[in-house]
């Protein structure tokens, strides 16, 4: 049976060169990066040239870039430290009703502190509209967060028109790029942003690790508390083949990118327009157009995500849904829900995202299977009869 992967916004495969790059900080230069030894020293020399590559890959100073362990503490590094160290600049936070749970449950920690946050909505598209921004902004705003290009449906928005806009009444702008650090150019001088947070494992680098950009000037604080790693920025000891993995995902990425991104955007289209012609009652949800490349997001009338997603993983095929029905809950996506879809489209969600490694013959196979399925899971449904 074939053995087919469009998950990947979910996670990526650890790229052979990568894997390779790291192993010998398990093996040989194994020491503590804060060490004076050889061995440590060998091991700080290896985290500088990572933090070197993963800056060059947005367009950051090293001095910029602190190692974390993924894109969730950065999200929770940049809003609640920024948020509690600029007190005086004000106590108001922006967001979007799309963003990952990495922000909205981290804003909402912080209204339990205090502050004061708004909940922006988005277009059908997925787009925070800057007219709606620009109305939401108050004097005592301090930080605005919103996401480069959504995890679910892949709308990818217009940070650099949205960061001037949060400029302008002097507040602080950030994005999660978990999802676009390495699958489209981003530059954070280019977008104007002040905080950007990214992800190792989303860019064929390893689990556990990730990063914060931080403008030079902005003021952010510790969010672990200990010893004074990171230039006392993060606590605990440096996860250095992490880092290293981390480091040489994204020359990789750098290198590859135009090539990557192009063929991802071929594939995409094909997978969406076969789909949408091959199932009636289907529709695409996000942008048709400002979306990831390799990211096809679409619900089917009368069916249940999990569904095709057992479904699917019968014939090989590996994708995942924007229901949040294999978590337990019976909600469908809040991402979804923002969208303006009824809760009984939002539950038949299928998110296919493509990576380096998917082929044509690989898009062929699931349009030859996904019809049938929908099909069949439709006469089983009273709804779709």
């Amino acid at each position: 049976m074939k053995s087919i992967y469009m998950d990947h916004s979910a996670t990526t495969p650890v790229d052979p060169d990568v894997f390779n790059a790291m192993i010998p900080y398990y093996t040989d230069i194994y020491g503590n990066a804060s060490s004076v030894h050889s061995q440590g020293q060998k091991a700080a020399r290896a985290v500088e040239n990572a933090r070197e590559q993963v800056a060059s890959l947005i367009g950051a100073s090293p001095g910029e870039i602190i190692f974390t362990s993924g894109g969730t503490e950065a999200d929770n590094q940049a809003i609640i430290t920024f948020m509690s160290s600029n007190q005086k600049q004000g106590r108001h936070i922006i967001t979007s009703a799309i963003e990952h749970h990495a922000v909205l449950h981290t804003c909402e920690y912080l209204v339990k502190q205090g502050f004061e946050l708004t909940v922006l909505p988005v277009n059908q598209e997925g787009l925070v509209e800057p007219d709606t921004l620009r109305a939401a902004l108050r004097p005592d705003t301090a930080l605005v967060s919103i996401m480069h290009a959504n995890n679910e449906v892949g709308t990818i928005q217009a940070i650099p028109e949205l960061a001037a806009i949060t400029h302008e009444v002097g507040a602080v702008f950030h994005t999660d790029a978990v999802q676009t650090v390495g699958k489209i150019p981003v530059n954070v001088k280019d977008m104007g942003v002040d905080l950007l947070s990214a992800s190792s494992h989303k860019l064929y680098g390893p689990k556990g690790s990730g990063c914060l950009f931080a403008k030079k000037g902005v003021r952010i604080g510790s969010y672990l508390y200990g010893g004074g790693h990171e230039r006392n920025m993060r606590a605990g000891t440096v996860n250095v083949p992490g880092v290293v993995g981390f480091g040489k995902a994204a020359e990789l990425a750098q290198q590859r990118l135009p090539q990557n991104q192009a063929a991802l955007k071929d594939l995409s289209q094909r997978l969406t327009q076969g789909i949408l012609d091959a199932i009636p009652n289907t529709r695409l949800t996000g942008h048709p157009v400002h979306r990831l490349p390799g990211s096809v997001s679409v619900c089917f009338d009368y069916v249940e995500g999990e569904s095709i997603l057992l479904m699917l993983d019968s014939y090989g095929i590996m994708a995942s849904s924007g229901s949040a029905c294999t978590s337990g809950s019976l909600d469908p996506s809040h991402v979804l829900l923002a969208l303006g879809l009824a809760h009984e489209t939002a539950h038949g969600s299928l998110r296919l995202t493509m990576g380096k490694d998917n082929t044509q013959e690989d898009v062929d196979y699931v349009l030859q299977v996904l019809p049938n399925i929908i099909k069949n899971l439709r006469l089983m449904s009273p709804l779709g009869q």
